[in-house]
C-alpha cells in the first residue's frame, strides 16, 4: 500500500503559490527567484559575501549558474563569523555556538532572527505531522533548556499542531529516562539514534506509535531494532544548525528525506572537484538558503555524502528525495590493498548484535599490520560468546575480512557493561592514527 503524500507537499505548494500539483518547473522557477533575491541581499548587506562574490556573475540565468559561484565552508564561518550578518545585531534573536570538534581556531557561530526561527518552527510543525496526530504525547530527547534551542522550537511546533510536547533534553541517565518514559506513557519519541537505541534495549516492554531520529546518521540496524522492540515506525530527519536546524524528513515510504525546497536549495557536487555530479550519483550535499535574512548562506558545503534518488517517490510528491545520509567526506578509512571501511559499515555490523547499545572505534596503522580497536558498551553483563559474534559480524565487511585473511589486521576489543550515565552526544566517527615514522 502506498503511503499518503508527504505533508510537505501541500505546505510547499502554498509557500510558492502553486495552485495545482507540484511540478519541478514550478519549484525551480520559485527557487531561482529566491536565489536571485538572496544573492542581492548578501551582496548589499554581508561584508563577507561582498568580498567572496566580487568576481562572480552578477545574476544567474538558471539554477545551474550556481556552479560558477564559490563555495562557503565551515572554515569561512569560523574565521569570519559576524561578517555574514545581513541585519543589525539588535535583530538577532538567537546565536548558536558550535564546538570545533578538534579543529583549532574559533568555533562556528550561527545567527538567527525571530523570523528565521519561525521558519524552523513552521517546518517542524509540518514535518512532525507526517507521523504525529493532535493529542499525541511526544517525548523530546534533544537540547531544550534554552529558549530557541532545537528542542524548544520543536516543542513550540508540536504545541501548535495540538500535540503534547514533553521536554526532557538529551539523555544523561538512561535508567532514569527509561523510568520516566514509562511514567509519562508517551506516544512518540524524538532523539539521538544511539541514545534511543539504548532506551529500547533498557525498556523493551514499551509500545510506541513513532520515533524520529536526528542529529547523527541513522544505521538501518538501529532502525530495525527499535521498530521490532517497540512495535513502532521509525523516521529519519536531516538537518544541521547551519541549515536552520531542519532540512528534510521521511514520508511514510521512509526511503529518503523529502526536502524543505521552499526554504533551501540543495546541490550534490563531487567531493573533491566540486563539480556537479550526474543525477543519481553520490556526492557532497551543498545548500543555499532561500528565505533566511539574518545569516544567509550561499553554496554551503555540509561534508555529508548522499544522492538524489531518481524518479518520483511512491507517495506521489513532486519534491525531490535525498537518500539517507550515511557518512561524511573523509569518513572512509583505507586499509591498504584490502579496501576501505567506514563507521556506517561498522554500525550495520555491530548494532545488529543483541545487547550492543554503543561503541567507539579507532584504527591504528602500523607497518605491515592494521589494528582495529573497539570499546563496546552493552546492556547488562555481556554474554560469553559476544566477542566471537563481534568478530563474525566484522568479517561481513569485505576489507576487514580480506585484511584478516592476509594476517594484516588485529582486532582488539574491550567489552563493558553500560554505565547508565551517558556522555553528551557527539557525531560518531571512526578515528584514525598511524605509528609510521
Amino acid at each position: 500500500m502506498t503511503a499518503r503524500i508527504t505533508p510537505l507537499d501541500p505546505w510547499i505548494r502554498q509557500k510558492i503559490a502553486c495552485p495545482d500539483a507540484l511540478r519541478r518547473d514550478r519549484i525551480e522557477s520559485y527557487q531561482l527567484q529566491k536565489v536571485q533575491e538572496t544573492l542581492a541581499l548578501v551582496r548589499s548587506k554581508s561584508r563577507f559575501y561582498q568580498n567572496h562574490l566580487k568576481y562572480s556573475p552578477p545574476t544567474l540565468s538558471g539554477l545551474d549558474g550556481l556552479a560558477h559561484l564559490p563555495f562557503t565552508t565551515a572554515e569561512d564561518l569560523r574565521e569570519h563569523g559576524g561578517q555574514f550578518l545581513c541585519v543589525s545585531q539588535d535583530e538577532i534573536e538567537r546565536v548558536v555556538t558550535l564546538d570545533t570538534s578538534g579543529t583549532s581556531g574559533p568555533p562556528k557561530r550561527i545567527y538567527f532572527t525571530q523570523a528565521d526561527q519561525e521558519l524552523t518552527i513552521d517546518f517542524f510543525q509540518v514535518g512532525m505531522s507526517t507521523f504525529t496526530a493532535p493529542g499525541d504525547k511526544v517525548l523530546i530527547l534533544l537540547p531544550c533548556e534554552r529558549a530557541g534551542s532545537v528542542g524548544d522550537l520543536l516543542a513550540t511546533a508540536l504545541g501548535r499542531m495540538g500535540a503534547q510536547p514533553v521536554k526532557h533534553g538529551v539523555v544523561k541517565d538512561a535508567r532514569l529516562t527509561a523510568a520516566w518514559m514509562r511514567a509519562q506513557k508517551v506516544d512518540g519519541v524524538v532523539g539521538v539514534p544511539v541514545q534511543v537505541l539504548t532506551l529500547a534495549r533498557l525498556c523493551p516492554d514499551l509500545a510506541l506509535k513513532s520515533v524520529l531520529l536526528s542529529t547523527d546518521h541513522v544505521p538501518d540496524a538501529v532502525v530495525q531494532t527499535i521498530q521490532q522492540t517497540w512495535g513502532c515506525q521509525v523516521y529519519n530527519h536531516y538537518g544541521m544548525t547551519e541549515m536552520g536546524l531542519g532540512g528534510g524528513v521521511d514520508c511514510g515510504e521512509r526511503r529518503g528525506y523529502h526536502l524543505r525546497e521552499a526554504d533551501l536549495y540543495f546541490e550534490i557536487v563531487h567531493p573533491v572537484t566540486g563539480a556537479p555530479v550526474t543525477p543519481g550519483e553520490t556526492g557532497e550535499v551543498v545548500f543555499t538558503t532561500l528565505t533566511r535574512r539574518g545569516m544567509p548562506l550561499v553554496r554551503y558545503r555540509t561534508g555529508d555524502l548522499s544522492r538524489f534518488i531518481p524518479g518520483k517517490c511512491p507517495c506521489g510528491t513532486g519534491l525531490k528525495t535525498l537518500a539517507h545520509v550515511r557518512t561524511r567526506r573523509g569518513g572512509t578509512v583505507t586499509l591498504g590493498e584490502y579496501g576501505s571501511v567506514s563507521m556506517a559499515g561498522l554500525d550495520e555490523a555491530l548494532f545488529s548484535l543483541a545487547g550492543i547499545c554503543d561503541y567507539q572505534a579507532s584504527l591504528l596503522h602500523t607497518p605491515g599490520q592494521e589494528r582495529l580497536r573497539l570499546l563496546i558498551k552493552t546492556i547488562g553483563d555481556p554474554p560469553a560468546q559476544l566477542g566471537a559474534e563481534i568478530e563474525e559480524a566484522l568479517n561481513t565487511l569485505a576489507a576487514i575480512r580480506f585484511a584478516r585473511q592476509a594476517h594484516a589486521m588485529q582486532i582488539q576489543m574491550e567489552i563493558q557493561k553500560l554505565d547508565p550515565r551517558l556522555p553528551a552526544p557527539v557525531k560518531r566517527t571512526l578515528t584514525e592514527g598511524s605509528s609510521y615514522a
